[in-house]
C-alpha cells in the first residue's frame, strides 16, 4: 500500500471516530427543570449509591469516549452501564444548530445572534438547539463557544458571540438556560484562552490573572453560574501547562472559586496525560480512550492514580445525569422536531442580527423605481450561504438562494437579473483541449473499480490556470505535468474547509489548485477508485481569460439595472485561521469595477467576522449578514426591501487595515513566537484597545444604522447600593418605526490605582420604537461590572470615586454624559 493511500485510509478513519457529519446571570439552585421537578440536588444520594455499586471497568468506561454502534452522525459517545441504569450518551456539535447526520434547523453564526444584543432572544436560540437536540437523539451539546474575539484573523470567530466580556457574558448565560430549558446538557467551551485557530494544539497562551479575569473568564463564569452541565477544555496551553490538565484553571478556578458541579471534558484528542489530568480536575477524555482507558487503569492498579480521583469524576458525571433525569427516567419524553418553529426563530434571529454598516443618499430601503430593476451580482448570490465549516456545520431543512428570494419579493412587475462576477466553481473543460477517453464534466466509476487516464491538455495561451475538482467519492489523484494537484492536507486539514467553497451547489465535494500554465501541450494523468458505491466526478477550470469574461458582464449588467445588490463572502472554517482581512478571490476588484458602472450599489457581507473595506466609499450601502442560517435570504430580502429595520449593532470593531488592530505589528500577541503568545493587552481588549490608543477604526464597537433616526436627553446617573441606574430617554424621531440598541459605558475609577479602560460596556437595551414614539429606559450597572481584579488580594475590588458614565449608540458615537460618585450614597 502507498503512503498516499494509506494517509488516506487513515483519514477516513479518523473522520468516522470523531464522527464529522459534513456530507449530510441566574443562581446556582436554578439548574434545569429536570432538577427542579425531581427536587433533586447534585451529588445526592442516587449519584452516590451507583458510584458504590459500578466495577472499575465500568467506572472508567463512563471516563472517555467510544465508538457508537448506532451513531447518529454525531461528534461523540460515552457507553452507559447497561446493567444500573447508566444510560449511554451522545455528544453533538451544535453552535448554531445540532450537527448530526439528519436534518436540523441550521440557525444564524452566534456571532450574528450576538449583534442583536438581546439576551431574551439568545433563550429563544437555545431554546431550539435544546429541543431538536433531544428529538435527533442527543444527550450532551458541546456548545455554546464564550472565548472572546480578540484577533480579527481567527478561524471561528463566527461562533462565537462577541469581543466584549460583558455581552458575551449575558448572551452565553441565557444560551445555555434556552439549550438545557429543553433537558439537553449544555456545554461550555473553550476553557480558556483558545482565541485562534493557528498552533491551537500547541500554543502556550501566557496571562496574567487579572487580564484573565476581566476578559476571557467572564463568559465561563456567568455559564457556570447559569448551570452548565459540561465545560469542554481547549486544546492549547494556558501558562506553561495544557488547559486540559491545568489545575489552576480545572481545580482552582472552575471548582473553589466558582463552585463549579458539572464535569470537565477535553476537546477531540486534547488529553496529554492520564494522572497528571486526573489530578488536575479532568473528569473525561474525548472521542476515545488513549489517556482514561487501559492507561488509567494501568494507573489505578500501580497505585499512580488513586481510586478516590476516579470516584470523584465518574461522580460529577452521575450528579449532573441525575440532575437531567436521565439517572431515574424522569426526564421528558424525548420531543418532535419543529422545522417551522426552527425556521421561524432563525429568521427572527437573522433579522434581529443584520447591521447596516452604511447607507448614503438613503439607498436602502429598495423602494419605488429603485426596486423595479435589480441587479444580482456575486456567488452567494445565487448560492445560500448558510453557515460557517467545521463544528458548526449543520445539514439544513432548505435554504432558498438569495436570486431566488429577492426575485420573489421584488414581484412580477420588477426585473431581476443576474451576473456571477466571481466563479467559484469553474466552467468545463473545452473538449478540444483534451485528448480523448475522459468526460470532464461528468466522469463516472463504478463501484470497486479503478478508472485511469493518460492524455493531455492543450492551453492556447500563458494564463492564470485554477483547476476545480468535485468529486462523490474518495477524491481523484489528478497529477499534471507530474505535479499532484490536489493532495490530502497536513492533519485535520482535510475535514475542515470551511462552509460554501469546499461543496458545489449539487452536493459534490470541492478542491481547487491555482498555477500558472505556459501554452502548450501538457500531460494530464488522473485516478479514480468507484470504491463501495461507485462515484462521479468532473474537472473544471477558472482561468485569467474566464475571470475577464465574468467581470465584463457583471458589469454590464450593473450598468443596465437601477439598483445592484453585489453579494460578497468570506468562508472561514475550524481549524485554521484567515491570513488577511481582504475579501478573498478576486472580490476587491469585482466590486470596484461594479460600483463604478453604478453607484446605487449596495454589497452584501456573508463573512465570519471583520474584513477591510478599500471600496467603502465607492458603494452605496453595506450590509452585514453574517452567516444567517437557512432562513438568510429571507432575512437579507427582508431587510434590503424594508420589510423590518436592520435591528443588529457590531460585537466587534472592525479595523482600517491589516496594520491597525490590537494584534497587528506584534507577533508575541499573535500569532505567537517559539509556540509562546502573550496577551499583552492586559483588559484592552477590542474596543478598550482603540480607545487606549486614540485610533480611529473602520467601524466601532456597537455600530449600526437603523432606517429612522434617534435622540437621546434627559440622562439620570443614581447609586443603588454598591451600582449604578443610568436612566435616559430614547426618542424615534423619523418617519419610521426602528430598533436602536442603547448602549451605556462607564470610565476609569480614580481610587484604583490599576490600569483599566477608558471606557467599558456597562449595559445596554434594545428598544423598538414606533414613529415618534419616546421611552425612559433604566440600565442597571452591577458592583461585578465597576470592579477590577486585585491579584494581591485575590479579589474583586469596587471601583470607588467619581466614575463617568456615556450614553449612546456605539462604543464612538456617545449622546449622553454624567457622573455618579460610587462607594457613597447619594
Amino acid at each position: 500500500m502507498s503512503e498516499t493511500v494509506s494517509r488516506r485510509s487513515a483519514l477516513r478513519l479518523l473522520s468516522t471516530a470523531i464522527a464529522v457529519a459534513t456530507a449530510a446571570t441566574a443562581s446556582l439552585a436554578s439548574r434545569s427543570p429536570a432538577a427542579a421537578r425531581a427536587g433533586r440536588s447534585p451529588g445526592g444520594p442516587r449519584a452516590a449509591a451507583l458510584l458504590a455499586q459500578l466495577t472499575l471497568d465500568e467506572k472508567i468506561s463512563l471516563l472517555h469516549g467510544a465508538e457508537d454502534p448506532q451513531s447518529l452522525g454525531q461528534a461523540g459517545y460515552v457507553p452507559g452501564v447497561p446493567r444500573l441504569g447508566i444510560p449511554e450518551l451522545r455528544l453533538a456539535d451544535g453552535p448554531a444548530g445540532v450537527r448530526v447526520a439528519e436534518h436540523a434547523t441550521a440557525l444564524p453564526a452566534p456571532v450574528m445572534l450576538a449583534s442583536a444584543f438581546d439576551p431574551a432572544l439568545a433563550r429563544e436560540y437555545g431554546r431550539v438547539i435544546g429541543r431538536e437536540g433531544r428529538a435527533l437523539g442527543q444527550d450532551v451539546l458541546l456548545s455554546p463557544m464564550v472565548n472572546l474575539i480578540r484577533t480579527p484573523y481567527a478561524g471561528r470567530n463566527f461562533e462565537t458571540f462577541s469581543e466584549d466580556p460583558l455581552l458575551s457574558a449575558d448572551l452565553v448565560a441565557e444560551e445555555i438556560r434556552g439549550i438545557q430549558d429543553e433537558g439537553l446538557i449544555a456545554t461550555v467551551k473553550h476553557f480558556a484562552l483558545n482565541n485562534q485557530e493557528k498552533d491551537r494544539m500547541t500554543i502556550d497562551v501566557v496571562a496574567g490573572d487579572r487580564t484573565m479575569r476581566e476578559t476571557e473568564l467572564r463568559g465561563f463564569e456567568a455559564a457556570v453560574a447559569a448551570g452548565a452541565g459540561a465545560v469542554m477544555g481547549a486544546y492549547n496551553k494556558v501558562n506553561g501547562t495544557f488547559a486540559c490538565e491545568n489545575r489552576e484553571l480545572l481545580s482552582d478556578l472552575l471548582r473553589k472559586d466558582w463552585d463549579f458541579d458539572g464535569w470537565v471534558m477535553t476537546d477531540w484528542f486534547a488529553a496529554h496525560s492520564t494522572v497528571a489530568a486526573l489530578d488536575a480536575g479532568l473528569d473525561m477524555e474525548m472521542p476515545s480512550g488513549i489517556h482514561f482507558d487501559a492507561a488509567l487503569r494501568e494507573a489505578v492498579q500501580d497505585g499512580r492514580a488513586s481510586q478516590a480521583a476516579v470516584d470523584r469524576a465518574v461522580g460529577r458525571i452521575l450528579s449532573v445525569l441525575d440532575r437531567f433525569g436521565l439517572l431515574d427516567g424522569s426526564a421528558p419524553a424525548r420531543p418532535a422536531r419543529s422545522p417551522e418553529a426552527g425556521a421561524g426563530i432563525a429568521l427572527k434571529v437573522a433579522k434581529a442580527g443584520a447591521v447596516l454598516l452604511r447607507n448614503e443618499h438613503r439607498t436602502l430601503p429598495l423602494t419605488g423605481h429603485a426596486a423595479q430593476h435589480i441587479a444580482v451580482v456575486g456567488p452567494t448570490g445565487s448560492v445560500p450561504f448558510v453557515s460557517g465549516g467545521g463544528s458548526a456545520h449543520v445539514v439544513p431543512d432548505h435554504a432558498d438562494s438569495p436570486l431566488h428570494t429577492l426575485t420573489e419579493r421584488a414581484g412580477n412587475a420588477a426585473r431581476v437579473t443576474y451576473a456571477l462576477g466571481e466563479d467559484l466553481y469553474g466552467r468545463p473543460l473545452p473538449e478540444a483541449a483534451l485528448t480523448s477517453g475522459f468526460e470532464p464534466e461528468g466522469q463516472g466509476v463504478g463501484p470497486g473499480e479503478t478508472w485511469e487516464y493518460d492524455g493531455t491538455l492543450t492551453t492556447p495561451e500563458q494564463d492564470e490556470w485554477t483547476f476545480v475538482v468535485h468529486y462523490s467519492g474518495e477524491r481523484p489523484e489528478v497529477h499534471l505535468d507530474g505535479e499532484e494537484l490536489f493532495p490530502l492536507a497536513e492533519g485535520l486539514g482535510e475535514l475542515f474547509n470551511g462552509g460554501l467553497v469546499p461543496t458545489a451547489p449539487d452536493g459534490l465535494t470541492v478542491r481547487r489548485k491555482t498555477l500558472g500554465l505556459p501554452a502548450g501541450r501538457h500531460q494530464l494523468r488522473i485516478t479514480a477508485t468507484g470504491g463501495d458505491n461507485g462515484q462521479l466526478f468532473r474537472l473544471r477550470r477558472i482561468t485569467g481569460a474566464t475571470r475577464a469574461e465574468d467581470l465584463a458582464d457583471a458589469v454590464r449588467v450593473a450598468r443596465a439595472a437601477h439598483s445592484v445588490v453585489l453579494f460578497a463572502y468570506e468562508d472561514a472554517t475550524e481549524g485554521q485561521d484567515r491570513t488577511t482581512l481582504a475579501l478573498p478571490g478576486h472580490q476587491e476588484r469585482l466590486i470596484e469595477a461594479v460600483t463604478a458602472a453604478n453607484e446605487r450599489t449596495t454589497v452584501v457581507l456573508n463573512t465570519s467576522s471583520a474584513i477591510t473595506m478599500p471600496w467603502l466609499e465607492r458603494t452605496a450601502a453595506v450590509l452585514q449578514m453574517y452567516y444567517p442560517g437557512q432562513e438568510g435570504a429571507a432575512a437579507t430580502a427582508a431587510i434590503l426591501f424594508g420589510d423590518t429595520d436592520p435591528g443588529g449593532r457590531l460585537t466587534q470593531t472592525f479595523p482600517l487595515d491589516d496594520q491597525t488592530h490590537p494584534m497587528a505589528g506584534n507577533a508575541r500577541r499573535y500569532p505567537g513566537v517559539d509556540g509562546i503568545e502573550e496577551y499583552s493587552e492586559g483588559v484592552h481588549i477590542g474596543h478598550r484597545w482603540y480607545d487606549a490608543n486614540r485610533l480611529r477604526p473602520l467601524f466601532p464597537f456597537g455600530h449600526g444604522l437603523s432606517y429612522t433616526t434617534f435622540a437621546y436627553s434627559d440622562l439620570a446617573v443614581h447609586t443603588v447600593g454598591d451600582g449604578l441606574a443610568v436612566s435616559c430617554s430614547v426618542r424615534n424621531t423619523g418617519g419610521r418605526d426602528g430598533i436602536e440598541v442603547a448602549q451605556v459605558y462607564v470610565g476609569p475609577s480614580p481610587d484604583l490605582r490599576l490600569d483599566q479602560p477608558e471606557r467599558a460596556l456597562a449595559g445596554y437595551r434594545r428598544l423598538a420604537l414606533k414613529a415618534g414614539e419616546r421611552r425612559r429606559m433604566t440600565v442597571r450597572v452591577t458592583r461585578r461590572t465597576l470592579s477590577s481584579w486585585d491579584t494581591e488580594w485575590h479579589a474583586w475590588v469596587l471601583g470607588t470615586g467619581l466614575r463617568t458614565v456615556w450614553v449612546g449608540a456605539s462604543s464612538r458615537d456617545l449622546r449622553l454624559r454624567g457622573e455618579a460618585r460610587v462607594g457613597a450614597p447619594e
